[in-house]
């Protein structure tokens, strides 16, 4: 198993590998090309840079990550300006999601004791947000999180645990407001 593998799955790893900084490197030359585009011509780099982009979907740029390999972008989401992704594991969206202006998805994290995080410890893992979310502006997704279909996530919430689907969720960290109801909210979260 490699060094990759290992991180993409958990697992402890080597983030010093070459294989590792070979991907890094080369995620760094398509995310150049990608933030040189117009954001209505990315689709060929976007292909090359992440591990599956939908040709329906749209990324603005500027945009940020780290490997790119471990991102999986479904049908018709739109990413807006400025969202980063730390993807030492999957980071998954599904299809029709919208990401607002300055989002961040981070899959890494690191121990609590200090001595080990001296030695740079870190551990990964997936980030899932399932089909029809919207994510509002300023919103930080958290390691280990799934975002549960047709859920909204409020402007500059932390999201630190899993949000179950059809909720609304705001805060720092964020929790559930309330229920989201089919054909019942018009009045729709236009804030969010």
């Amino acid at each position: 198993m490699t060094e990759f593998e290992k991180m993409s799955q958990g697992l402890a790893f080597n983030g010093g590998d070459d294989g590792i900084s070979a991907i890094r490197a080369n995620a760094f030359v398509h995310l150049q090309a990608l933030n040189a585009q117009r954001s209505d011509n990315i689709t060929d780099i976007a292909q090359k840079l992440f591990g599956h982009f939908d040709p329906e979907s749209m990324v603005m740029t500027p945009f940020q990550c780290e490997f790119g390999k471990n991102i999986h972008i479904g049908r018709q989401t739109f990413l807006n300006m400025g969202v980063v992704m730390l993807d030492g594991a999957p980071i998954t969206l599904g299809n029709n999601v919208l990401v607002g202006p300055n989002c961040q998805f981070y899959t890494a994290g690191h121990p609590l004791d200090y001595r080990r995080r001296r030695q740079w410890e870190t551990f990964c893992k997936p980030i899932v947000v399932e089909n029809d979310v919207w994510i509002g502006g300023n919103v930080v997704v958290c390691q280990g999180v799934t975002i549960g279909a047709r859920s909204v996530i409020a402007a500059n919430s932390v999201v630190t645990q899993d949000v179950p689907p059809d909720s609304l969720v705001g805060g720092t960290p964020a929790k559930v407001i309330r229920k989201i109801h089919e054909n019942g909210d018009t009045d729709a979260l236009e804030t969010a």
